[in-house]
C-alpha cells in the first residue's frame, strides 16, 4: 500500500483521496505502481489548480459575463465533487467558493456602474432634448441647423434606455426638431415670396431707369433717379441671380444718363466760368464810376455796361451772389445820386421847405419879440420860459434852412 497526505492507494489497486467529509474513492489503477497511480491522480489536480487559476485571473482581468463565470465554476466544481483527483480539494472548493463571491460582487459593481451610465445617458438625453426644444424656436436658422443636426450625432452615441423611457425622449427630441424644419420651410417659403415680388417691383423700376437713361431734362430725371433709387432699396432684395443681374441694369441705365450729364454740365461750367470773367471785368469798370460826380454821364455809362453784362448769359452758381452784389451795389449808388438830384431840383418841394422855413423863422422872431418885452417888464421867469421854447424852434429852423440849402438855397 502507497500514500501521501492527501491520498493512498490499497493492495486491491483502489485510489481515495482525503477530505474533511472523510476518505472518498478517486479511482482504480491496475496498470503500475501504486505511486504511479498516486502521481497520476496528483497531475489531475494540479490540472484543476491551473483552471482555477486561469479562471481567477479572467474574473479579475478581462469582462468575463457573471453568466460565463458561473458556468465555468459550476463545471470546475463538478470534477471537484466527482473526486477524480488527490490534492486538496477543499481548498479548491473554497477558491471556488470565494470566485462566486468575486463574480457575484463584479456582477452588482456592474450592475450599479449600468445604472449610473444609464442615469448619464439619461439626463445627457434630457439635456439635447431641453436645448432641442429651445433651439426649435430659433430663428438663427443656419446656425440652430447645425447645432440640432450635431445634437443627433451626440443622441447615436448615447446608450439606450428603456424603451419607454428611451421612445419618450426621442419623441420630444424628434419633435422639437420637426418643428424647427417646419419653421425654417415656412420663413424660407415667406422670403422667397418677398423676394419674388421684389424681383417683380425691381424689374419695373429698371424698366423705367432704362427709359429714362437717354433724358436731356436734366434736374427732373435725376431728380426721379433719386426716387427710383429710394423706392429700389425699400424693395428688398430679390433672389441672388436675379438681385445681381437687375443691379447691373439699373446701375447702367444711371450710369448712361449722368455721364451724359455730367458732359454737359462740364461743357456748361467751362462756359459759365468764362462768362464770369467777363462779368468780372464790367463790374471793374461800373465801380470806377463811383463815387458819382457827373450823374448824366454815369447813368449812360451804367446803362451801357448793363446791357452788355445782360447779353452774357449765366455765370457759375455759387459765385452768383458776389458778383451780382457788387453790380448792385454800383446801381444802388447811381439812384441814389439820382434821388438826391431830383429832391435838389423839385419846385414843389422846394416851395413846401421855404414855406416851412419862412413859418418857423416867424415863430422865432415872435418869440423873441415876446421873451425882450418880458424882461423889460422884469417877468424873468416868463422870460425864461420862453427862451427854453426859442432854442427848440431855432433848432427846427436851422434843420429847415439846411434842407432848403439843398435846393439851392
Amino acid at each position: 500500500m502507497s500514500s501521501d497526505p492527501w491520498g493512498r492507494v490499497d493492495e486491491t489497486g483502489t485510489v481515495y483521496v482525503r477530505t474533511a467529509d472523510g476518505e472518498q474513492v478517486v479511482g482504480s489503477w491496475q496498470a503500475g505502481t501504486p505511486e504511479e497511480a498516486l502521481a497520476y491522480f496528483e497531475r489531475k489536480y494540479e490540472g484543476l489548480v491551473v483552471e482555477i487559476g486561469l479562471l481567477e485571473r479572467r474574473v479579475r482581468t478581462t469582462d468575463l459575463s457573471a453568466k460565463d463565470a458561473t458556468t465555468a465554476i459550476d463545471h470546475l466544481r463538478t470534477q471537484i465533487d466527482e473526486h477524480h483527483a488527490v490534492g486538496d480539494l477543499d481548498a479548491l472548493r473554497r477558491r471556488l467558493d470565494k470566485l462566486v463571491a468575486d463574480v457575484e460582487a463584479r456582477r452588482e459593481e456592474r450592475k450599479a456602474a449600468k445604472a449610473r451610465q444609464s442615469d448619464e445617458a439619461r439626463s445627457a438625453k434630457e439635456a439635447l432634448v431641453t436645448e432641442a426644444e429651445e433651439l426649435a424656436e430659433s430663428e438663427q436658422w443656419r446656425a440652430a441647423g447645425e447645432r440640432l443636426r450635431a445634437l443627433v450625432d451626440t443622441w447615436k452615441g448615447l446608450p439606450r434606455l428603456d424603451r419607454k423611457t428611451d421612445d419618450e425622449l426621442w419623441h420630444r427630441f424628434s419633435h422639437a426638431r420637426s418643428a424647427f424644419s417646419k419653421r425654417r420651410k415656412a420663413h424660407f417659403a415667406s422670403l422667397d415670396a418677398q423676394r419674388e415680388e421684389a424681383r417683380k417691383t425691381k424689374e419695373k423700376l429698371v424698366s423705367e431707369a432704362e427709359a429714362l437713361s437717354n433724358s436731356t431734362d436734366w434736374g427732373p430725371t435725376a431728380a426721379r433717379y433719386r426716387e427710383l433709387m429710394a423706392d429700389w432699396k425699400a424693395a428688398g432684395r430679390a433672389q441672388r441671380e436675379a438681385e445681381d443681374d437687375l443691379w447691373n441694369r439699373f446701375r447702367g441705365a444711371q450710369d448712361i444718363f449722368f455721364h451724359a450729364r455730367s458732359e454737359v454740365f462740364a461743357e456748361r461750367d467751362a462756359e459759365q466760368q468764362g462768362n464770369l470773367t467777363r462779368k468780372e471785368e464790367l463790374v471793374i469798370e461800373a465801380e470806377k464810376l463811383l463815387p458819382v460826380s457827373d450823374l448824366k454821364s454815369a447813368r449812360a455809362a451804367f446803362r451801357s455796361i448793363n446791357e452788355r453784362w445782360e447779353a452774357i448769359g449765366h455765370v457759375p452758381r455759387d459765385a452768383r451772389p458776389k458778383i451780382e452784389g457788387r453790380m448792385h451795389a454800383v446801381e444802388r449808388a447811381i439812384q441814389e445820386a439820382e434821388s438826391t438830384e431830383w429832391r435838389r431840383t423839385n419846385p414843389e418841394a422846394r416851395a413846401r421847405a421855404a414855406g416851412l422855413t419862412g413859418q418857423l423863422q416867424a415863430a422865432v422872431d415872435k418869440l423873441q419879440e415876446q421873451i425882450d418885452k418880458a424882461r423889460a417888464a422884469g417877468n424873468t421867469a416868463k422870460a425864461d420860459k420862453l427862451a427854453k421854447e426859442l432854442e427848440g424852434r431855432q433848432a427846427l429852423l436851422d434843420q429847415a434852412l439846411k434842407g432848403l440849402e439843398e435846393f439851392g438855397g
